[in-house]
C-alpha cells in the first residue's frame, strides 16, 4: 500500500476535493475493496482477526492489518483485546461505523442490479455477434 506524496499535485487534489465535497471524503475514508468489505463483514457484529482473515481470503494478513489499523485510525471501528492466554482481539463497528449500514445495503442493491444489467447486455451481446 504505497502513500501519495503530500507535495504532489494529486495529493493537493485529493485533499481539495475530500474538504470540498462531504461524498468524497466518505468515498476515501471507506473507499477501496478492503474497506469497505471489512465493515460489511463487521456490520453483523464482533468478529476476531482470524475470523475476518477466512470471510476475506484473498487478504493477506498484512493487508488486513494495515486495513484494520486505518479504520480504527478513523474511528470507523474499535479493537478490543481481551487479557487472556492466548489473547483474544475483537473488532466490531463504532457507532458512526454502525451508520454505515443502510448504505452499503444500498450500495449491495445496487450492485446486484447493475451485475444483472451487465449480465444482460453481455449475453445480448452476445447474441448479436453469432
Amino acid at each position: 500500500m504505497t502513500k501519495i506524496k503530500e507535495t504532489s499535485t494529486n495529493f493537493a487534489n485529493k485533499k481539495a476535493l475530500s474538504d470540498e465535497c462531504p461524498e468524497i471524503y466518505a468515498s476515501n475514508t471507506i473507499g477501496g475493496q478492503w474497506a469497505l468489505a471489512i465493515c460489511c463483514y463487521l456490520i453483523d457484529g464482533k468478529l476476531r482477526f482470524g475470523e475476518l482473515r477466512k470471510k476475506l481470503n484473498n487478504i493477506t494478513e498484512r493487508m488486513l492489518t494495515l486495513q484494520l489499523r486505518r479504520l480504527e485510525k478513523d474511528r470507523i471501528i474499535t479493537r478490543k483485546v481481551y487479557a487472556e492466554v492466548p489473547p483474544r482481539v475483537e473488532y466490531e463497528l463504532t457507532e458512526i461505523g454502525y451508520k454505515l449500514k443502510p448504505i452499503i445495503l444500498e450500495f449491495e442493491k445496487w450492485g446486484i442490479e447493475h451485475k444483472a444489467m451487465m449480465t444482460q447486455k453481455q449475453e445480448v451481446d452476445g447474441l448479436k455477434k453469432s
